[in-house]
């Protein structure tokens, strides 16, 4: 359940590859070129865009008691998570590794489209933090030092990588000892910053938060100051603070998601195989996993820069920055693959979860009563609606990327270079549109 999850591979594809990735790159196409012609001036604002939410609707979410349900059912998950971490059987019907794997990492993505910033509503690290600053007399608005700007998001960038190395790379990603040990060191690190650093820290450090943030970016729930908003998910995904190392996470995201799919394609397997020296030495198959893994964020994260930065501009204008201006129109893209990514191994291994979750030390145990419940295999049942939705989302995402970043450029650009200024932006997008869909048709 754990290792064998991912795309589906082309069994579940039977519609023809050549046709879909033609079809993804003549819609990248006939968007930009609508938005040549009827999208001329900047539609997105953050200080005005999005009217408010519903009085009784904004009453409760603001109110102290909403707050702390939240907090009390974060920690109750946390406590339940470190009980069978602890105390569980390393064996993969332990619940801690749906919890990890699925739940925490792709079930994070569902719950922020639909709610908006979870992990900042539920997060444990914060609760901890902040019972820990009442018993200490402290405040968790400020810690000890301020948080340097010039970091950024570059904390969670390698947090993220971090996990998706875990998951992807460590040859003993499926042993309870690793896993274990990799939360308590998440769980140590944010509390440390937290203290360091107050909630700053966590708004731009945690990993987590900042990957549920981004993905929250393209649900109708945003803020205006204080104020509770419903927006347009381009217009929402529009108020991205741009800092340092966003462009990082939004890589290491995106290219993780495409060496998954990469590392269960037929060329993947035969070079594993089939090269001499990484059959005659046991540390070179992890080594070549690694450089892979690296090598797919790494071409993400340029590719994107380059494309970005050969945009015309002002020539006061810092090119350097436009790489950190555009990243969050990737966000949407992230969004398509990862949905169409584990769209299947969700809906089937999270429901096997929640069957384990019953069971906690593996002895037979019904402790929520989901024990004799049975997965529904609907996916694996009607494999070109499993298809279609997966083509979909992908070129959906690549659709809603492109506006994002029209959007952007219509700001940032002269208007001589508005248009033409972007044509290098669009290829960048089509190489990623194409490489995605020739990636979820190999596997």
């Amino acid at each position: 359940m754990i290792s064998a999850h991912g795309i589906g591979g082309a069994k579940d594809l039977p519609i023809p590859s050549e046709l879909a990735i033609a079809g993804a790159v003549a819609a990248l196409t006939v968007s930009f070129t609508v938005l040549a012609i009827a999208w001329r001036t900047p539609r997105y604002d953050a200080a005005t865009s999005g009217r408010p939410a519903p009085a009784w609707l904004a009453r409760i979410v603001d109110a102290t008691w909403w707050l702390v349900l939240w907090r009390v059912v974060g920690l109750l998950i946390f406590l339940y998570t470190a009980m069978v971490a602890v105390f569980g059987k390393d064996l993969l019907t332990n619940p801690l590794f749906g919890i990890f794997y699925i739940w925490w990492w792709v079930g994070l993505v569902w719950a922020s489209l639909l709610f908006g910033p979870v992990w900042k509503a539920i997060s444990p690290v914060r609760t901890v933090n902040w019972l820990l600053a009442k018993v200490s007399g402290g405040s968790t608005a400020e810690g000890v030092f301020r948080y340097p700007e010039r970091l950024g998001h570059w904390p969670a960038a390698i947090g993220l990588y971090a996990f998706v190395w875990m998951e992807l790379v460590y040859p003993y990603s499926t042993e309870i000892g690793p896993v274990r040990l990799w939360c308590a060191a998440y769980v140590a690190v944010m509390l440390v910053g937290g203290a360091l650093f107050g909630d700053t820290f966590y708004e731009r450090a945690d990993p987590f938060e900042v990957y549920s943030t981004l993905v929250a970016k393209m649900s109708i729930w945003g803020r205006r100051g204080a104020l509770l908003v419903v927006r347009f998910p381009l217009a929402n995904l529009d108020t991205v603070v741009p800092r340092a190392g966003l462009l990082a996470v939004t890589a290491v995201l995106f290219g993780s998601t495409g060496y998954d799919s990469f590392r269960e394609s037929t060329a993947w397997i035969k070079l594993l195989q089939n090269t001499a020296w990484i059959n005659e030495h046991s540390w070179a198959p992890t080594l070549v996993k690694n450089a892979g893994l690296l090598l797919f964020c790494l071409l993400v994260g340029v590719v994107f820069a380059l494309g970005t930065m050969a945009t015309g501009v002002a020539r006061d204008f810092d090119r350097r920055r436009l790489p950190t201006l555009f990243a969050h129109s990737i966000v949407p893209i992230i969004i398509g693959y990862i949905v169409a990514h584990y769209l299947s191994y969700f809906f089937q291994a999270g429901q096997g979860t929640l069957i384990y979750l019953s069971d906690p030390f593996s002895n037979g145990s019904d402790w929520f009563g989901t024990a004799d419940l049975q997965v529904n295999y609907f996916f694996s049942y009607h494999p070109t609606l499993l298809a279609t939705l997966k083509v979909l989302v992908v070129v959906g995402g690549h659709v809603l990327g492109v506006i994002s970043a029209h959007d952007r450029a219509i700001k940032l650009l002269p208007k001589q270079h508005q248009l033409t200024g972007q044509l290098s932006l669009l290829f960048a997008m089509v190489a990623f549109t194409v490489g995605g869909l020739y990636l979820l048709f190999a596997a």
